[in-house]
């Protein structure tokens, strides 16, 4: 039963916070709460959520875009010929900012 209030919890809990940094915090500190464990852990997390909050957002992106493309390409919507162009924009556009770094 403490399975699946704790799932429940986290699922209501953490819904937007992806988008806001420290949220994490709060989804923490409402599920440790719940379930009956010390919040004073929560200190140690603090010093370094910023960095762990890098990785989160990034892994977000990566996995919100990878999930994009797999469902356009299931969906027979993926236009890989614009795909191929977008990147090559992309990629002549950090050419010209790493040559006018470079001078």
């Amino acid at each position: 039963m403490q399975q699946l209030s704790l799932v429940l919890i986290l699922m209501l809990t953490s819904k937007g916070t992806a988008g806001v940094s420290g949220a994490v915090f709060v989804v923490l500190l409402a599920t440790m709460s719940s379930i009956g464990v010390p919040t004073s852990g929560l200190a140690f997390i603090a010093g370094i959520d910023r960095i762990v909050d890098m990785g989160r957002t990034a892994v977000n992106v990566f996995g919100n875009s990878l999930a994009s493309v797999v469902v356009a390409k299931s969906e027979g919507e993926f236009d890989a010929d614009q795909a191929q162009r977008y990147l090559e924009q992309v990629r002549g556009h950090n050419r010209a900012v790493q040559s006018g770094a470079a001078e």
